[in-house]
């Protein structure tokens, strides 16, 4: 078990710290290894559509998300999921662009339309209650660890597309946490097969600095979970 819990901990640590390509492969190479009688391993991925509360003008945006994912057994039915999203970009859109004191720039831009993209690796940590191992009830808590933010400027001029990136970091905190909850749906009535379902996820922590209102991230994450390395260690149907 110990052994379980190094390898675990270890892919943990190189999901965050490496490439998309390389948590693939990981993946691949160790999802036999990780997959036992009371833990389910594998990929998740799908598209989130994500807010800024509190940013006026502000629209949602939607994304891509890849990650791995966990489900421990604690007893029949009921289980730890976790993981890790790797690529997990929230942000919002459709917001007025702002001047950054070039005339020429700011006047080209001045009408333009803002997106801001910020990456997080997100960790959930929910409880799952499973109801005739078909339908996925979840809900806990979900971490948040900022890496990059950009702002986009956008503008449709003379028939094209202008559009300049700005990296703004800073203005965003380096933590966020909140509440995450959600319902899904196994394809086969079996105790590890690809699943679907949806999660939404609303933070509690003012993630935008030097503003007056508080600005909160949400989002509503459609996943596919697909197990690895299960083989045919899960008989029945």
């Amino acid at each position: 078990m110990a052994s379980k819990l190094k390898i675990i901990l270890l892919l943990l640590f190189l999901t965050v710290s490496g490439t998309i390509k390389a948590q693939v492969l990981i993946s691949l190479l160790f999802g036999d290894k990780l997959n036992t009688e009371k833990i389910e391993f594998g990929l998740t991925g799908g598209m989130n559509r994500s807010y800024f509360n509190g940013y006026n003008g502000s629209e949602g945006l939607n994304n891509f998300n890849l990650g791995i994912y966990f489900h421990i057994m604690l007893k029949e039915n009921s289980f730890i999921s976790t993981g890790v999203l790797v690529k997990s970009n929230v942000g919002a859109t459709g917001m007025p662009t702002y001047p950054l004191n070039d005339p020429d720039f700011d006047e080209v831009f001045e009408d333009g339309i803002l997106t801001t993209k910020v990456n997080y690796f997100y960790v959930p940590i929910m409880y799952q209650q499973r109801i005739n191992n078909r339908l996925l009830l979840e809900g806990g808590i979900q971490s948040g660890l900022r890496s990059k933010a950009f702002d986009y400027f956008n503008l449709e001029s003379n028939g094209g597309d202008l559009e300049f990136r700005r990296e703004v970091s800073d203005d965003f905190t380096r933590l966020d946490f909140g509440l995450v909850g959600g319902m899904g749906y196994k394809l086969k009535n079996k105790l590890k097969s690809m699943s679907v379902g949806v999660l939404y996820f609303y933070g509690i922590v003012d993630v935008k600095k030097n503003t007056d209102a508080m600005v909160n991230n949400s989002s509503l994450n459609f996943y596919l979970r697909i197990p690895i390395g299960v083989g045919s260690k899960d008989p029945k149907d």
